[in-house]
């Protein structure tokens, strides 16, 4: 399993790069905002996805963790591919693309080509259901729920942590999100204004 690469830049194409690492060549598909920062002859370190099945193995490399976290979410979900979950990341910040998740905004979705209104419904579907769970099952480990159908902020670090966000900056933007005002108690609602605080919304 390749999980990052880091060399010079041979030659860039519209859809991938190939990066040289210790003599060798990886080609590695990547989205249109990456490729169009990089030159031949340029170092480069991408973070990359290795899909392997039994008639093809590709990488896709992305800029940050965060990219990389989200395109392997959206691969969970019944219908998307690894084509079309690259040009999602690559149609806006990670952030942005979770907050329309969680607000149901099919437009957003629906925006990126080869997403139609039926594919947009199930990401917003499978991918809310993943968080949901998450936060549901961290609720008895991270301590006890408020008032009926109010979310903990353990239920916020869990379901922030499934999106691919690190422990810390979970529980530092949950926290933040707190202080900034009060919050509806639902875990989509204090989910949306942790996501506001790590975007500097």
């Amino acid at each position: 399993m390749i999980a990052s690469l880091d060399g010079i830049v041979a030659a860039v194409y519209p859809d991938s790069l190939v990066l040289e690492v210790g003599g060798i060549g990886y080609r590695v598909f990547a989205a249109p905002a990456v490729l169009a920062g990089c030159e031949p002859g340029g170092r480069l370190k991408l973070h990359t996805h290795h899909l392997v099945r039994e008639d093809v193995q590709a990488l896709y490399g992305f800029r940050s963790v965060d990219e990389l976290g989200f395109f392997s979410l959206l691969l969970t979900v019944t219908g998307v591919g690894p084509k079309v979950a690259l040009a999602i990341v690559g149609s806006r910040p990670v952030v942005e693309l979770q907050l329309a998740i969680l607000a149901e905004d099919l437009a957003l979705l629906t925006a990126v080509p080869g997403v139609g209104k039926r594919l947009a419904g199930r990401i917003v579907l499978e991918l809310r259901e993943k968080v949901a769970a998450a936060g549901s099952a961290a609720g008895g480990v991270a301590g006890p729920t408020g008032a009926a159908g109010q979310a903990s902020q353990g239920d916020v670090v869990a379901a922030l942590q499934a999106l691919g966000y690190t422990l810390a900056e979970a529980r530092d933007a949950a926290r933040a999100a707190v202080a900034a005002g009060p919050v509806d108690g639902s875990l989509e609602e204090r989910v949306k204004a942790a996501l506001r605080e790590l975007s500097g919304a």
